[in-house]
């Protein structure tokens, strides 16, 4: 897919791997990034940002609490951009003190808001196609001792991913879907960990020293490279702000 002049819907896109992909869509030449965040100040914020960068009229703000705001949010944003080409489901949060939480904003809200923009773009339902961008992580893939409760929130997301987008529903929907797996990225997601147990505060923090660690720019170009480029029902890591690959 061509970015340029596409719509794209981002999750938790105010700050962070959000707002670093919004900026780069619009360097690709994206019409218009549709910002969604729980966080007044920071959307507004965000959306100043990008206006005095890309002109008028290139981003706009909704906020929106990914986890009960969908029917309300979905209505307002299709009501003036009924064909959105790309969503990108990256809000989470990682504090393994908050299992209900980390399961309604990273696994039930991702699923929710993919199957009600699927359905709106399928094809095969007068829809025009489209892609969905799931951020997964290193750990929907791999396993430590430290973070169970987020790690199995984004084993979630990748199951969900391969298959929803399953070359037998891309086939049909025209509808890509594919999870990107970050490394270790310097946001505010990790400023502070929150483990599920205080005891092992001390060797998580020894550990996360040692890990290959990368800045936002580096998951906003992968997400870029997927959107261009990448297969329905593949997940790609970035680590290290090294070159993408298949996971």
């Amino acid at each position: 897919m061509d970015i340029k002049n596409k719509v794209a819907v981002i999750t938790g896109g105010a700050i962070g791997i959000g707002y670093e992909i919004a900026d780069l869509f619009l360097q690709k030449g994206a019409s218009i990034v549709i910002l969604l965040d729980i966080n007044d100040k920071h959307g507004d914020a965000a959306l100043k940002k990008l206006t005095s960068k890309h002109g008028n009229n290139r981003a706009v703000f909704y906020k929106c609490d990914v986890t009960t705001d969908l029917e309300v949010v979905w209505k307002n944003v299709v009501k003036k951009y009924p064909y959105m080409d790309i969503l990108v489901n990256n809000a989470g949060i990682l504090n393994d003190k908050l299992a209900k939480k980390t399961i309604d904003i990273n696994v039930t809200a991702l699923i929710e808001w993919s199957l009600k923009y699927w359905e709106h773009s399928r094809t095969d339902k007068s829809g025009k196609g489209g892609t969905i961008i799931n951020l997964a992580s290193i750990y929907g893939y791999r396993v430590d001792q430290f973070l169970p409760v987020y790690q199995a929130s984004k084993f979630a997301v990748m199951g969900f991913t391969k298959s929803l987008g399953h070359v037998y529903n891309f086939k049909r929907s025209g509808v890509r879907v594919m999870a990107i797996c970050p490394g270790f990225t310097h946001t505010n997601l990790v400023e502070e960990v929150h483990t599920f147990d205080e005891v092992i505060k001390k060797d998580v923090k020894a550990f996360l020293k040692e890990q290959l660690w990368q800045n936002v720019d580096s998951v906003g170009n992968a997400v870029v490279d997927v959107v261009e480029k990448a297969a329905s029902g593949t997940a790609w890591l970035i680590e290290g702000g090294k070159p993408i690959k298949e996971v």
